[in-house]
């Protein structure tokens, strides 16, 4: 449904990514960012959803044509351990935004896992975003802390996680209710991934859609 693109970042390099497009012509952008397998064909699905839910979606290829299979955690580890998040969020995520909102469009970031993370970090640090939706990612909070988030988020997090964990999210919750933030947070009887379908061991289909919907009303009601 989508096709692959080419953008320019801020500091003028060229960033890669797939965009998928909605029916109507002014749109409402979201970005979408991956987890720590890179741009995979599940992500780029998640852009086509976003599509028929009537936003533009463009996912940034962080890991520049890299992808990790499902079963090689230490190689996505490895991938996820090596980027630079400063430099990903304030160059390659913010000049998705600027791509998306070209046209006056308002912008909202959202990701897994990573691109949760990902996504905290350019609710402090990009200032096209409208909103965002995290799902199961905190960054340390030396890369963003709670009480600098500029946009009201949304955040999806699994009871079962032991990477994101239920103790680092109530941590989350507390700083960004202290500092009067705008946040919206669920938790899921689940396991961390639970949206991606092509993992089966972690996918919870239930969990997975009512996110789904939550994360589009909050977009739709935000973004126009």
């Amino acid at each position: 449904m989508g096709t692959s693109i080419t953008f320019k970042r801020p500091d003028g390099k060229d960033a890669n990514g797939y965009l998928a497009n909605a029916a109507r012509g002014n749109a409402p952008g979201v970005v979408v960012i991956q987890e720590w397998w890179g741009l995979c064909d599940q992500i780029k699905g998640l852009c086509d959803r976003f599509a028929v839910a009537g936003f533009d979606a463009l996912a940034p290829d962080l890991y520049k044509g890299k992808v990790v299979p499902y079963h090689d955690t230490d190689a996505a580890g490895k991938e996820m351990n090596s980027l630079d998040f400063m430099d990903a969020t304030t160059q390659t995520v913010r000049g998705a935004a600027q791509y998306l909102s070209k046209n006056g469009a308002k912008v909202g970031l959202t990701g897994f896992c990573l691109g949760g993370a990902v996504t905290i970090i350019g609710a402090v640090k990009v200032p096209e975003l409208t909103a965002g939706v995290v799902f199961y990612g905190i960054p340390p909070e030396q890369a963003a802390k709670p009480a600098d988030v500029k946009i009201p988020l949304q955040a999806h997090f699994a009871n079962k996680d032991d990477w994101c964990t239920p103790a680092l999210v109530d941590g989350f919750e507390k700083a960004m209710k202290a500092a009067g933030k705008s946040l919206e947070l669920f938790r899921y009887d689940a396991e961390h991934a639970f949206v991606n379908e092509q993992r089966q061991s972690v996918h919870d289909r239930h969990a997975a859609e009512l996110a789904w919907g939550r994360a589009t009303e909050f977009f739709k009601k935000h973004l126009g």
